[in-house]
């Protein structure tokens, strides 16, 4: 069976989401808290190149209002050092099956995640 992690936070509805369909089908699941640890430059750089830094980022979140993100014009790596240290400016959760990825609350993917494996 297809190993799955979930880069999330702890307090987002979706990842919790996530999490409960995973473990409904029993699927093998290592879950990374991002307020604890940041995600690895080569893991976030999988997601980048999937959805860009701009799908990536929860632009209609609170976390990402708070911060000001709207008015400020930062670059690639300014904004993921903001993400590094906000992890709720992304859409989470993001979800890694192999080489399936997915972001946010996004069944049909997870689904396509166990089924291919």
């Amino acid at each position: 069976m297809t190993h799955v992690q979930i880069f999330a936070t702890r307090n987002s509805q979706a990842t919790r989401a996530a999490e409960r369909f995973f473990k409904e089908r029993r699927a093998p699941l290592q879950f990374v808290d991002l307020k604890r640890k940041p995600m690895a430059y080569g893991e976030i750089k999988r997601f980048l190149h999937r959805y860009t830094l701009q799908g990536l980022l929860d632009e209609q979140g609170k976390a990402y209002a708070d911060a000001g993100l709207p008015y400020l014009k930062l670059n690639e790596q300014e904004l993921l050092s903001k993400i590094d240290r906000a992890p709720d400016l992304l859409r989470l959760p993001l979800v890694r099956a192999g080489n399936k990825l997915s972001i946010g609350l996004d069944e049909g993917a997870w689904k396509s995640m166990l089924t291919a494996g």
